[in-house]
Order: C-alpha cells, then sequence, then structure tokens
C-alpha cells in the first residue's frame, strides 16, 4: 500500500534537481566546418565538442533533413561521413547538432561547407562527331568544334584539349589537325584526296588544368572520343599521263598520216575522272606531226633526219592533254609531257668539209668550206701534223650511208699524208709531214695539197684545197758593235739611274730567233747595277752601296742572247764621281749649370767635317733648332757661341724637366745637298724662393649631411711655383666663427702641392635645424723668410638626411574590378606611393595575398592570381584560374619602402590594402533544385490561375548573370493506356526570386477535362539573361498526375461545418498522418436536418500520394482504422461516418434523388407502417441474438488485439461491407436497414448511437469504462469485457445494455 505513495514524496526531490541542473553549452566554433568533397565514407569528419559545467555525461546527435551525411558517437561526439559529399550537387547545407546531459538538450544549426576537389573529369557533350571536308580548305580554317565540360571549379574545371593520334598514323598526319583552347580542330597542313589520305580519324581527349583530389594534386582527363573526318575530292588536280616517258621512231621517208605512237592520260581527281582531250603544244619541228583526240601522233608532213643531227635525230613534241570540264579555280585541268621521235636515216647526202673541230662544229652552211690554211715549221719531222688546219669531213648519213674515204692530191702530196683515211659520219682531218727533207723553207715558203672525200656507197665525192705556209728557224747569232764601252756614274747614284741607253746588239733572224734579250754576266759589281733585258739600257740596282772612298772603278760583261739562246758579250768599265757624302761631326758634350734670374750662359760648339777642305761640303754652319726655350738662346752661325738673351726663370721651365732646359744645335755644310748634324745642349737652370703659395680655387662650397659625426666635409688645395721642396712647402690654418667645430688636416700630394681636409670631429655632428651653414677662412703659407700667405673662403652646408618613410597614396588603392575565366589580361591597376626625400627611390612589395567568398576567407585560392611588379603596377599572372564562385574578392597587402632611406630611419610606409573585386561571368548554367514533390492535379479543384506546379532553379553566376528566367517549352498528355497528346495553352509559368532562388509557378490557363486519367508532363526550361554574351540554359520535366472523381471520399461529421471549418487543419493533419496522403478538401456541407443521424455536416476530399496516386474508400478506412492515434483524434473531432463511392455525387444530383424518394415515401407509407408492427415484435428478441454473439467473438479476440472480422457490440453485422469505419472496418455506414423499420429504428440501432462515442464531451474524447459490479442482472457483453485488459481504446458501450437477456 506504501508504494503508490512514494512518487509524492520523490516529486519534490526531483524538481529541485531538475531547477539546479544547467544545460551543456556547445564551444563557439560549432557554427560551420569546411569538408572537402573527396572526404571517404567512414573517415573522420569532425567532432561536437560541448561543455556542461555540472559534468553530467554528455549525448550528441544530429538532426534535420541533411542529417544522412553523417554518423555521430553519441558518447564522445565523433562525426564520420556516412554519406559521399558532392560539391557539384550541393555545396552548403545545415544541420542540426544537438547535445544533451541527461536532462536538458540544446540544439544549434551547423553550417557545412562543402569544398571542391577535382573529383570530376572533363565529360564530351557528345561522343559520335563527324564531318566531311573539301581537300582544298584552306590551312588554318576550321574543321570541327567539339565541347567538353568540368564540373569542378577554377583550374580543375579549366578544360584543356588534346589530340592523342591521328589515324593513319604518319608523319605528315600526326600534325596535320590542332586543337585550340575552346575546342575547335583547325587544319594545320594541307590535305589531298588522292596523294595522301581520303579518310582521318582523330582520337580526341580533354583534361582539366589539375587540382587535389586524395590529398594529391590530379589531373583528371575524359574518356578518348573519337572525330571522323571525310575528304571530299574536288577538281583541283591536273590529268596524268599513264606513263612518264614516250618515244618512238619513224623512218624519214615515212608518207604523210602514217600513225607514230599512241599516248593516254586519265584525270588524276580519281572520284571525278572527267574526259582528257590531246593536243600539240610546244613542237622542236612545227608541222612535221598532228595528234588526234584518241592519242595517236600521226605524219603530218616530209621529214629529215639530216636536220635533226643536232637533236640527236630526234624530234620533241611537248603534248598537252586537257581535262573538258574546269577545276575548282573555274581553269582547265592540264598536264604536258614530251614525246621523243627518232628519224631513221636514208642515204641522200654526199661528205663536205668544214672550216671547224669538233666536236665544237655545228655543220652550218657557214662553216662548210673548200679552201684551208696551215703552217708547219721548216724540216719537221715526219708525222708532224700542219698547225692551225682545222678541217672536218661530215657525211649527216648514217651507218654505211654516212662511212666515207680520204686521200690526197695536189702538186706537193709527196711531200704531205692524210689521217684518217676511213672515216664513219665525221672525222677531224690531218695533213701529216710524210718527207722532211722536202719541207724546206729556203726552198719554197707555200705549198699546196688537195683533200679528197669519197662516199663508200655512193661513191660520190668531194675536194678540200689546203695552202701550207712553211715556218723559218733560229740560224744567226746576236753581235755589239764595239767590245769595250766606258761609262760614268756619281756615287750614290738613286736606285734606277740611267747609266746608259746607247748600247744595242742586232740580229738578222726575224720573229722569235730575231728578239735579242741583254743580261750582266756575275762578277765585280754585278749586283750594284742592272739592265734592261728588252732595251739593253744599264741602271743602277743599289745607289747607297755605290761609294767612291770605297771603290772607285766597276768591270762589267753586258750579254745579248736571242730566242734560241744564241748570244754575244761586250765589256763596259764604270767609274764614279765624288759628292757630298759625308755630314759635320760634333765632338764633346755640353752640360751647363746657371741660377736663374741672374745666370748667364756662353759656350762654343766644337765641329768637323771630312769632305775635301776648303770646298763647300767641308764648310760649316751652326743654328738652333726651334724648342720650347730657344728662343731664351741664341747662337753665333760661323763659329758656335751659345749665349742667352735675358734672365732665366726656373718656374717658368715645365716641372718635370726639373729645371733642366735641352736645346737642339744643327752644325750642316754647304755641300749639294747639304748635310748636317745635330747635338743637345743641356742648360740646368737653379731655382730660388720667389713665389708665394696659390689655393685652386678663391672659395670652396662643402656640403655635409647632419647627425653624421666625425666625417669628412671637404678638402682644400693649394700649389707653389717653386720647383725645390725646400721653397715649395705649404701648411694650412683655419679662422672664422665656429672654428672649433671643424678640424683641418694637412697633407703633400706632391712637388708644390698640398691639400687641407676639413673633418668633423669624432664626436660632435652637425645640425641641420640648428645651423644650416658655416663660413671659414682657410691660409696657406710658405715658411720662406718672406712670411706671406694665401687665402680662401669655404662655405660649409648642412644637408638633411632622408630620414622620412614613403606614404601609399589612397586613391592608387580605391579597388578595381577583374573578370573571371580569362577575361581580362596584362596590368589591372597601379599602387602609387610618395615620399617627402628628394633622394627617395621607392619599390612597391607585396606582403599578403586575401581571398574572400561572400565575406568569408577560402584560403590561398587566388594567391597567384595577381603579381604586383615593384613600380606598383598589378598584372594578372593567371587569367584562366580566375573564379567568380570560388572567390569573389581578392584584397592585396602591399607596402611601399624608400630605398634610399638612411639607416637608422624608418624605410616603409605602413601596410595598404588594394581590394580587386572579381566580377561574375555568365560560365554557369542554371540548373533546377531537386526536389521530391509530386504534383497533383484534381480537375475539380483547380481553377484558372491557380498554381498547380513549381520549380525552383539557381545559377551560381552573381547579378544580371545570375537572373533566371523560365519558359514551358512542351507539354503532352499521357494517358493510362499509354498514349501521348501534345497540348498547348494549358499552363503557363511565372516567376519570382527570394536571394539568389528563383522559383518558378506553373498555372492553369483553361479548364482541364475531370474524366482524363493520366499524367501531364511539362518540360520547363530555366535560361538566364546575361549582358553580354549567349544565355545558358537547363531543363526539367515535370509529372503532374491527374486525380479523377472515382477518388472522392466523404466523411461524415457531428459538428456542423462551421465547426469542421474550424477544425481543418488539426483534421487534415490527423488524416494525413494515418494514410501518409496529402489531402484536398473539395467543399464542408451541412447534412439534411431531418436525418435522424448524429452527423450535422460532411466533407469531400481526396487522397493523394507522392507519386500521384490516391486512396479508394476501402484502403482510407483501413488506413484509419490501423493507426490508433489518428483514429483517436478523428473521433475527438466529431467524425461519425465515411461515405461510399457510389455516395459521392453532386448536390444537384443528390437534390433530384431526395425529391424521388419523398414521393416514394408517399406511396410505401402503408407498408411501412405495417412491417413497423412487424419489427417492433421481433426487435427484442433480435437484440438479445446479436449481444449474445458479440460477447461469444469478445471473448474469442486476444486482449488488445482487434480482429481480423469486425465483432459490432449490439449489432450482427460482421461482414465488411456493413460494418463501422470507426471500429477500423471499411465502410462508414453500419447499413442496418433491412433490421429496422423505419429511420428512427434505423438511427437506434447504430452500433455506436448515442453512446458509442460520445461526441459533445472534448475531455478525452473515448467514455472511460464503466464498472458494474457482478449481479444477477449484469449485462452480458459488460461482463465478458471486464474480465480482459483494457487499452487506451477499449469501452463499454453503456446504451448497449443487454440485461434483459
Amino acid at each position: 500500500m506504501a508504494w503508490p505513495w512514494l512518487p509524492f514524496f520523490l516529486l519534490p526531490a526531483l524538481v529541485v534537481s531538475v531547477a539546479a541542473n544547467v544545460a551543456p553549452m556547445f564551444e563557439s566554433n560549432m557554427s560551420a566546418v569546411v569538408l572537402p568533397e573527396d572526404l571517404s565514407v567512414g573517415a573522420e569528419a569532425f567532432w561536437l565538442i560541448a561543455k556542461d559545467d555540472d559534468q553530467d555525461p554528455l549525448t550528441y546527435g544530429i538532426s534535420g533533413s541533411n542529417a544522412y551525411f553523417f554518423t555521430v558517437i553519441s558518447t564522445t561526439g565523433e562525426v564520420k561521413l556516412a554519406s559521399p559529399l558532392d560539391f557539384e550537387t550541393l555545396y552548403q547545407f545545415s544541420i542540426t547538432i544537438s547535445v544533451s546531459d541527461g536532462h536538458l538538450q540544446v540544439q544549434r544549426e551547423m553550417r557545412v561547407i562543402v569544398d571542391d576537389r577535382n573529383d570530376n573529369a572533363p565529360v564530351f557533350q557528345n561522343t559520335g562527331f563527324s564531318t566531311s571536308i573539301s581537300e582544298t580548305l584552306p590551312v588554318g580554317s576550321p574543321v570541327f568544334t567539339v565541347l567538353a565540360e568540368d564540373k569542378d571549379m577554377g583550374s580543375a574545371g579549366a578544360v584543356v584539349y588534346s589530340i592523342e593520334k591521328v589515324i593513319p598514323s604518319t608523319d605528315d598526319s600526326q600534325h596535320l589537325f590542332r586543337i585550340l583552347d575552346n575546342g575547335s580542330i583547325i587544319l594545320n597542313g594541307s590535305l589531298s584526296y588522292n596523294n595522301k589520305s581520303a579518310f582521318y580519324q582523330l582520337e580526341l581527349e580533354a583534361c582539366d588544368s589539375g587540382g587535389l583530389f586524395n590529398n594529391s594534386y590530379t589531373i583528371q582527363c575524359s574518356s578518348p572520343v573519337f572525330l571522323s573526318i571525310t575528304v571530299i575530292d574536288e577538281p583541283d588536280l591536273d590529268p596524268q599521263f599513264i606513263r612518264e616517258f614516250y618515244s618512238a621512231s619513224v623512218a624519214e621517208d615515212a608518207a604523210q598520216g602514217t600513225s607514230v605512237l599512241t599516248v593516254k592520260a586519265v584525270d588524276s581527281d580519281k572520284g571525278i575522272n572527267d574526259p582528257v582531250i590531246y593536243s600539240i603544244s610546244n613542237s622542236t619541228r612545227p608541222g612535221w606531226f598532228d595528234i588526234g583526240t584518241d592519242g595517236v601522233i600521226r605524219v603530218h608532213g616530209s621529214l629529215d633526219r639530216e636536220q635533226l643531227l643536232d637533236e640527236d635525230e630526234e624530234v620533241q613534241l611537248e603534248i598537252t592533254a586537257t581535262e573538258t570540264n574546269p577545276n575548282i579555280y573555274g581553269q582547265q585541268a592540264k598536264v604536258s609531257t614530251w614525246v621523243t621521235l627518232v628519224v631513221t636515216d636514208v642515204n641522200d647526202h654526199t661528205p663536205e668539209f668544214y672550216n671547224c673541230s669538233l666536236p665544237a662544229c655545228t655543220f652550218s652552211p657557214q662553216e662548210a668550206q673548200v679552201n684551208f690554211v696551215g703552217y708547219v715549221d721548216e724540216h719537221a719531222s715526219t708525222r708532224i701534223p700542219i698547225d692551225s688546219l682545222t678541217m672536218v669531213a661530215y657525211d649527216p648519213d648514217k651507218g654505211n650511208n654516212g662511212t666515207f674515204l680520204l686521200t690526197l692530191g695536189g702538186p706537193d702530196a709527196d711531200a704531205f699524208s692524210v689521217s684518217p683515211e676511213r672515216a664513219a659520219g665525221s672525222a677531224d682531218v690531218q695533213v701529216l709531214v710524210r718527207a722532211s727533207q722536202l719541207v724546206d723553207y729556203e726552198t719554197k715558203t707555200v705549198m699546196l695539197v688537195q683533200v679528197v672525200a669519197t662516199d663508200s656507197v655512193s661513191q660520190n665525192s668531194s675536194v678540200a684545197k689546203v695552202t701550207i705556209h712553211l715556218r723559218d728557224v733560229n740560224d744567226h747569232r746576236p753581235s755589239f758593235p764595239q767590245s769595250l764601252y766606258v761609262l760614268s756614274v756619281p756615287e750614290h747614284s738613286a736606285t734606277g739611274f740611267v747609266v746608259t741607253n746607247s748600247i744595242h746588239a742586232t740580229d738578222p733572224d726575224t720573229g722569235e730567233w730575231g728578239r735579242i734579250t741583254y743580261s750582266l754576266l756575275p762578277g765585280n759589281g754585278a749586283d750594284l747595277f742592272a739592265v734592261d733585258p728588252d732595251s739593253g739600257t744599264v741602271t743602277v740596282r743599289d745607289g747607297a752601296l755605290l761609294d767612291r772612298e770605297t771603290q772607285a772603278v766597276y768591270y762589267l760583261t753586258l750579254q745579248a742572247a736571242d730566242g734560241g739562246n744564241l748570244s754575244a758579250s761586250a765589256s763596259l768599265q764604270i767609274h764614279l764621281l765624288d759628292i757630298n757624302d759625308n755630314a759635320p761631326q760634333v765632338s764633346g758634350s755640353y752640360n751647363i749649370f746657371v741660377q736663374e734670374e741672374g745666370g748667364e750662359v756662353s759656350v762654343t760648339i766644337q765641329a768637323q767635317d771630312k769632305d775635301e777642305p776648303s770646298t763647300n761640303n767641308s764648310r760649316l754652319l751652326y743654328s738652333l733648332l726651334p724648342g720650347p726655350y730657344s728662343h731664351n738662346f741664341s747662337v753665333n752661325p760661323a763659329t758656335g757661341l751659345l749665349t742667352n738673351l735675358g734672365p732665366l726663370d726656373r718656374e717658368a721651365i715645365e716641372l718635370a724637366l726639373e729645371g733642366r732646359i735641352v736645346l737642339t744645335v744643327r752644325v750642316a755644310d754647304y755641300g749639294v745637298p747639304s748635310l748636317s748634324t745635330e747635338v743637345n745642349v743641356t742648360i740646368t737652370v737653379e731655382d730660388i724662393n720667389d713665389n708665394l703659395p696659390v689655393f685652386n680655387q678663391s672659395s670652396y662650397t662643402f656640403f655635409v649631411k647632419e647627425r653624421d659625426p666625425g666625417v669628412l666635409v671637404g678638402v682644400v688645395e693649394a700649389w707653389d711655383a717653386d720647383q725645390t721642396e725646400v721653397n715649395n712647402r705649404i701648411s694650412f690654418s683655419l679662422s672664422g666663427s665656429s672654428v672649433n667645430r671643424f678640424i683641418l688636416q694637412g697633407s703633400v700630394l706632391g712637388p708644390g702641392r698640398a691639400e687641407g681636409r676639413l673633418w668633423l670631429p669624432p664626436d660632435d655632428s652637425l645640425d641641420y635645424e640648428s645651423q644650416p651653414f658655416f663660413y671659414l677662412t682657410v691660409s696657406a703659407e710658405n715658411p720662406g723668410p718672406q712670411g706671406q700667405e694665401a687665402t680662401a673662403e669655404i662655405n660649409v652646408t648642412v644637408v638633411d638626411v632622408n630620414d622620412e618613410p614613403p606614404t601609399l597614396v589612397a586613391a592608387s588603392l580605391q579597388g578595381v574590378r577583374v573578370a573571371e575565366n580569362g577575361s581580362q589580361h596584362g596590368q589591372v591597376a597601379e599602387v602609387q606611393a610618395r615620399d617627402v626625400d628628394s633622394t627617395a627611390l621607392l619599390k612597391i612589395n607585396l606582403l599578403e595575398v586575401i581571398c574572400a567568398k561572400a565575406g568569408v576567407a577560402v584560403g590561398s585560392l587566388c594567391r597567384d592570381w595577381f603579381s604586383v611588379m615593384h613600380n606598383g603596377s598589378v598584372y594578372i599572372n593567371q587569367s584562366e584560374a580566375i573564379d567568380y564562385e570560388g572567390c569573389d574578392l581578392v584584397t592585396l597587402v602591399v607596402q611601399a619602402c624608400d630605398l634610399h632611406t638612411d639607416p637608422g630611419f624608418p624605410a616603409c610606409s605602413d601596410n595598404g590594402s588594394l581590394p580587386i573585386t572579381i566580377e561574375d561571368v555568365n560560365d554557369n548554367a542554371p540548373y533546377f533544385i531537386p526536389d521530391n514533390k509530386t504534383f497533383v492535379i484534381i480537375p475539380e479543384l483547380v481553377l484558372i490561375g491557380q498554381q498547380v506546379a513549381s520549380v525552383q532553379a539557381r545559377d551560381d553566376d552573381s547579378g544580371a548573370n545570375a537572373v533566371i528566367e523560365f519558359s514551358i517549352l512542351q507539354v503532352d498528355f499521357v494517358s493510362k493506356d499509354g498514349t501521348t497528346l501534345p497540348l498547348q495553352n494549358v499552363f503557363e509559368i511565372s516567376f519570382s526570386a527570394e536571394g539568389t532562388m528563383f522559383t518558378g509557378s506553373i498555372e492553369l490557363l483553361i479548364n482541364l477535362d475531370s474524366t482524363l486519367q493520366g499524367t501531364y508532363q511539362v518540360t520547363v526550361q530555366a535560361q538566364d539573361k546575361p549582358s553580354v554574351g549567349s544565355s545558358r540554359e537547363a531543363q526539367v520535366t515535370l509529372n503532374l498526375f491527374t486525380v479523377d472523381q472515382s477518388y472522392r471520399v466523404r466523411l461524415q461529421f457531428s459538428p456542423h461545418k462551421e465547426e469542421v471549418g474550424a477544425n481543418m487543419e488539426a483534421i487534415k493533419a490527423a488524416l494525413g498522418q494515418a494514410t501518409r496522403t496529402t489531402v484536398y478538401v473539395v467543399n464542408v456541407q451541412n447534412l439534411d436536418s431531418a436525418a435522424r443521424s448524429r452527423a450535422h455536416s460532411y466533407m469531400d476530399a481526396y487522397f493523394v500520394f507522392p507519386n500521384g496516386s490516391a486512396l479508394m474508400l476501402n484502403d482510407l478506412s483501413v488506413m484509419i482504422r490501423n493507426d490508433e492515434d489518428a483514429l483517436t483524434q478523428l473521433l475527438q473531432l466529431g467524425l461519425v461516418v465515411l461515405g461510399s463511392q457510389q455516395g459521392q455525387e453532386s448536390d444537384q444530383k443528390k437534390q433530384l434523388i431526395s425529391v424521388i424518394i419523398g414521393l416514394g415515401v408517399a406511396l410505401v407509407l402503408a407498408i411501412v407502417i405495417a412491417a413497423t408492427v412487424l419489427v417492433c415484435v421481433r426487435k427484442s428478441h433480435r437484440r438479445k441474438l446479436q449481444a449474445m454473439k458479440a460477447a461469444k467473438e469478445a471473448r474469442q479476440t486476444a486482449a488488445g488485439v482487434m480482429p481480423s472480422v469486425a465483432a459490432i457490440p449490439g449489432t450482427n453485422m460482421y461482414n465488411t461491407e456493413r460494418a463501422n469505419p470507426m471500429l477500423n472496418l471499411p465502410t462508414g455506414d453500419l447499413g442496418l436497414e433491412y433490421l429496422s423499420s423505419n429511420d428512427q429504428d434505423r438511427v437506434s440501432l447504430n452500433s455506436l448511437d448515442d453512446n458509442s462515442v460520445d461526441l459533445d464531451k472534448d475531455s478525452k474524447g473515448i467514455k472511460e469504462p464503466r464498472h458494474h459490479p457482478p449481479g444477477p442482472y449484469a449485462e452480458p457483453l459488460s461482463m465478458v469485457l471486464s474480465g480482459r485488459q483494457h487499452k487506451e481504446l477499449a469501452f463499454t458501450n453503456g446504451g448497449l445494455d443487454t440485461t434483459d437477456l
């Protein structure tokens, strides 16, 4: 007894525990997760992480329409992938994550972003490609265009085409075609139907540009497709002769019309094969031959073989074959070939003589000759041929007809012979010496012979006369008029000086034998003189060696020789004449020292001449040669005394000379030509201190940077003109205001030169802001006794240092817009910077690239899209990879730096950001959002203008490129028997947009025929409307299922239609829960108030499944009966009866039936009254029997289990045709009319009657069972049911009391 009270004691403790519990909380980053689409099923996706301050065990879960993608380990929160991800189908979605600590549950929506991977290979849009092209298609022309698409994004979706193989596979065909980036196949070489191939097959492949897939860089390629290309033959080739060479022979006496040769040509265009006609287009002998249309060459005129001797006895004919039809260029297609016809010989000529030499003879009439001339030396040897005789004997006949004999005649025939004695055709003819003693120039200078040529067949002959001139030989020596010649020549005469040209020798011979050549025979002086070999003139060969003092007389032998090497000689005696050939000679050297200013110079030059005294050749003349300092001195021309003209100045002498003056004195004789000798006189001028120091500038300006201690300010320089160190030493001193801020250090640069280096002290620096200028005086003094000094001004300017950093120009960072997918190239922006420092050298650096899509960072996707040059120019690097769908905003973080900024100062500007907005181009086609909805049309319900279906589509582009318009392309009605009926103007579509989602609403244009049974197939097109470029589209076909009136079901309710209408949503929800269908309500009306039934209204409706099928009444009642929760709710909402299909008629028809029934009531009233009496008598007995039978059935039914066959308490209705649907039976009307005599009995006999369901109370909807104590008069059915275990839906119908049984 204590257990029932235990909950009351535990309840306060549980309430306190629950009130003190704190709900768990997810971590802050549990709002979104990015997953690659190639994540393997079963792999770890992410973890759900939550914390609970109560440290209770946590249970994790995932729910929502997309929860099927994942499985979660509820105890740990580990989430694994359960269904593959696909970026191209669903790039992001939401799931609901939950965590519970056993007391409280927390839910949160998590956004799952699918990261694209290169998991799709390009796909060709068609796979059967073929085309035909003309063989004359120009190189570079497009042949065909293919298209492959890759669903991936970025470079993984950029398609690259390639030609993998060309069949036939030859060296020529491998590069015959090329494919462009847009899939256009271009002809890359010339085609030829006949010479190459009439058919090509190209194996094509499309690959993407690569991307990540399964954690590796992968390039996906499509399956190969094949393009068949048929080459169409064109009349572009000339005809062709079937033989490469044609030749034949014909006798030179052949008659006119004689057939010689047949030629044949065919059309090279094998696919056309035009007829060919023939003609002679050229001939070496026009008119000799002609050709017919059949290609036969015939003799047309007289032939003469001898006219063809220079042509190898051949006639060349150019035969042209011409096609009857023009070629593709509108020109005649023709080909030519040369035909060789050999004309054979007959004996019709006599041998003749020609003045020529083989093989250069042309045997023209001009060369034919009968008189010839030749030459020969007297007493020439036997068989020596006559010179200069060019004779050829020629018979143009051939073979024996051209063979002839040669013989010799004439007055001098005995002295000579002829060769050859027999010849054929042609031969060089030679006349040879036969008897040399008869060939004597002194006896006869000219000899005559005749050469006779006789034809060996016809004995016809020709005669040629030969005149032979004899040539003389050398048989005389040359001779001089005297044997000795005395000559003279000045010594040292110039080379080529003529000694004599009057000595000549003579020779009585003529020609070569009489030509004399002169020469000097070896001997004393032969190498000093020369003789002209032709004239005999004697000249000096080397005058430098002719010295009278060495040798005064030379003896030579002069020889004269003729062309036959016969010679004679004469003696030459040559005397040398004296000339002035010795120059004066100077004795001793001259070095003089003298002090500047007051020193004197006096010295005499000593010289002599070896030439003969007291002559002009030995008389001397002195002179001073010009020089830098010669104007300061003079020399006596006769005595050679050298003196200075004035005071000497050491400083006027060049420093490098160290005071030395070198004078050049020339000593010459009076000879012709005059000879001279030069001597140097060195005069050293000694230095004295007679000059002051001098600065190289009158004033100095120096610049020095501020804040720079111990630096060199500048250098001053002074020089002293004195040339000795003791006299030109310089020392510096500094004076002026702020002289203590500087240090002056002197140093020697060289002789007489010194510099003073002006420094800042190591611990001191200048400040531009304090004092920008300093004015100083520097002094240079000489340590000499004079004590004088020179001064110069020094101006020191303080230079401001480069200590300001550059700044970025904000206007250059305003941002630019760049279109995606290779639309733009080159420079897109220029980042500018300024620096107030004048020496600034600026450089722009790219520090970082930020990639974002819709304000969310997307990693390094865009890192290589752009580059920034040092001059600030921003260029596109990878135009093809720029992808708006992956990244719509690229931010370049830049910085400007001054390369000339002084150390210790900031050199770079603050960071600046250049936003580059990626503009969308229309590179994505619209796509429909998958929807599992089923669209059903109930013709009875749908109205004109009412929406009957809808579609949703997106376009991954943006802006105007993402705007989608819908249109209906086609409407077909497919009946249940499979017949298809095209329809027009049945539906229209309107569209609206919400964000990036576009919705198309399909609305009805006309009233539909409610008797048609089948499906409307509506093809909808979604098309974008880009502002630039072509549009893209997608299509989808919707099935709109029709439901006719045979599926209309009527439900009766106890409330009136107003209350039913108010509860309509709850009624439809309960019916939908039970049937899993969509409930379409036709109307709700009140029933006739005269009816005794508790139903006061009815609702006509259709119950339609997602696949378009509908429920019939029987199926509906079964499904409601099987769902106890739905049944309970419907009973609470007043459901009383389900109507039969036959009762679902139009209201007009029902009114007509009611009128008919009213008229019939009057007729059967008497019968009804009589039947009522009978029924009342039997009523009590029947009801008792029914109750007993129901009790029996109740005992046989297991507790809590509905029997398969209806058991109706208080009735004897067991068949499904007359059962009550409230007890899970098919029909809604009990149909107990046959048990009652009137409508009142009919109502009272209803199985539920007034007590079956309490329709007036809402507390529980089902009455609690009544408990009656057992007694002798207990109601039998109640007794049976009381022994059973009751479930929630079990009840006792107290109105069906059977105690009277």
